[in-house]
């Protein structure tokens, strides 16, 4: 198992460096969509859906990819800011506003029309918000989705040494309060770092409203984690899928950052 995931993870980052510094813009679009389209089959699995429609949706998910895409100006070199805004917000007030209360009441998915039209709130935005921070710069996005690694690493080696407050008991009994403090300090000093090597003159006023943003994306980061774990556990399954030996499914793998990106776009969207 182990060399398994050493494994998949080595073909990972040289196929997401590739394509993340490498293909031009329709082609990084193509990508993206291609994983939001395994995206959408894995959610039908938490949906527990099988054969034909898991497909269709997976299908369905890449082609809205591309057509929001497109729709939004991302292949363009002046994209619709409006447009974008409102797909990053609608995310933004999926997590912010249900997110947290959905985990707390730990309501069924279900196999519906709710279902699906909460797979496509989770996925295209994420999807979108890759395609349009890497048309900023392949760096604003690597930057991004790195402030989410090193939550889940902080978190893990903090809950480790310290834990003794459990998170979330009933859907994932090895996350602590501890480990989300530990995040938390943890992505406050990632992100101070990088706005000081970035040069920009910020008032004091600015700087502790990007704390205040660093914490708010770190509890979102966590948010994201859970959604999954309780919904796999609601569907009897371990993993989202088999894609990725020793990591398991796309799903498992984008999991935070599904939470995590769509608030960062939204972000540079209006700040930008």
């Amino acid at each position: 198992m182990l060399k398994a995931r050493v494994i998949t993870a080595l073909v990972m980052l040289v196929v997401f460096s590739t394509a993340l510094f490498g293909f031009s813009p329709a082609g990084w679009m193509l990508f993206v969509a291609v994983i939001a389209g395994f995206g959408g089959w894995e959610w039908g699995a938490l949906c527990r859906w099988s054969g034909n429609p898991r497909i269709a949706y997976g299908v369905g998910a890449a082609l809205l990819v591309g057509l929001l895409a497109w729709a939004a100006g991302l292949l363009s070199e002046v994209p619709s800011r409006a447009a974008l805004v409102l797909c990053f917000g609608v995310a933004a007030a999926f997590w912010l506003c249900l997110g947290f209360v959905w985990l707390a009441r730990r309501w069924p998915l279900g196999s519906g029309v709710p279902a699906a039209v909460c797979g496509l709130i989770v996925l295209l935005p994420t999807a979108l918000a890759m395609i349009f921070l890497r048309g900023i710069d392949p760096l604003w996005l690597l930057a991004a989705m790195a402030l989410v690694w090193v939550a889940d690493i902080a978190a893990y080696f903090t809950g480790r040494a310290f834990g003794r407050c459990k998170l979330a008991p009933a859907i994932s009994p090895g996350k602590s309060w501890e480990g989300v403090y530990g995040a938390g300090v943890a992505v406050c000093m990632y992100g101070m770092a990088i706005l000081s090597f970035s040069g920009l003159d910020l008032s004091a006023v600015q700087w502790l409203g990007a704390l205040l943003a660093l914490l708010v994306l770190t509890g979102i980061s966590v948010a994201g984690d859970l959604f999954e774990s309780m919904l796999k556990r609601q569907a009897g399954i371990k993993d989202s899928s088999a894609l990725l030996p020793g990591h398991g499914g796309i799903l498992d793998r984008i999991d935070s950052l599904t939470s995590t990106l769509p608030l960062v776009a939204l972000l540079a969207a209006v700040l930008a």
